[in-house]
């Protein structure tokens, strides 16, 4: 008679598995699927020194991959649980991940990227490489980070400038001001005494 106990491990590690990997897809930042038929160990190995340490690369079973998948709410397309499989799961930057993989594959043609799950969206593996193509975050905030310095140095240049600089405005306007007040006057007087003039050329002279 069959051990029980030896029927049923197996099965509980499976279980386990699939659990594992289900909350991995729950909980990365993303999952990229690859294949790595033709691969060595060393160049496993260099390719997971090469995502760091924020990205786990395992290579997985097609028929776990699925259940775990299903079990996480994705619905991926048949064709990535073809040959043999490696999943890419990021815990940083997707972009970053990405990059690794796209470096890699050139020097290493025999990593394929199959596609991969994004926010819970399966993107294709063209939509993989132009991800791949985008800054990092790394760059993304640095060149926020510069815009922002750049910003508030002139800001501050601004809030720094003498105040002479102001106080002459000021003269300036007051000049213009105290220049338009006579004129001003003068415009008045000439008004007011036009209607004098007027009457005095309407009046006849006396006659002698």
């Amino acid at each position: 008679m069959a051990d029980t106990n030896t029927r049923l491990e197996p099965r509980a590690d499976k279980v386990a598995t699939v659990a594992r990997m289900s909350e991995a897809f729950r909980d990365s930042t993303a999952s990229l699927l690859t294949e790595y038929r033709g691969l060595t160990m060393a160049q496993l190995t260099e390719l997971r020194r090469a995502l760091g340490n924020d990205t786990t690369y395992a290579v997985v079973k097609n028929t776990l991959t699925k259940r775990a998948a299903s079990l996480a709410g994705l619905d991926l397309d048949e064709t990535l649980f073809t040959g043999p499989t490696a999943i890419a799961f990021v815990g940083g930057d997707p972009v970053t991940a990405a990059k690794g993989l796209r470096d890699f594959s050139r020097t290493n043609p025999l990593l394929v990227v199959k596609g991969a799950v994004l926010d819970g969206r399966f993107l294709s593996a063209e939509e993989v490489r132009h991800l791949a193509d985008l800054e990092s975050r790394e760059v993304l905030l640095a060149r926020l980070a510069g815009a922002m310095t750049a910003a508030l140095s002139q800001a501050a240049a601004l809030f720094q400038a003498p105040l002479s600089q102001v106080a002459r405005l000021a003269a300036a306007l007051q000049e213009q001001r105290g220049a338009a007040e006579p004129a001003a006057a003068e415009a008045v007087a000439e008004v007011a005494d036009a209607p004098a003039a007027e009457d005095a050329a309407a009046d006849p002279a006396p006659e002698s």
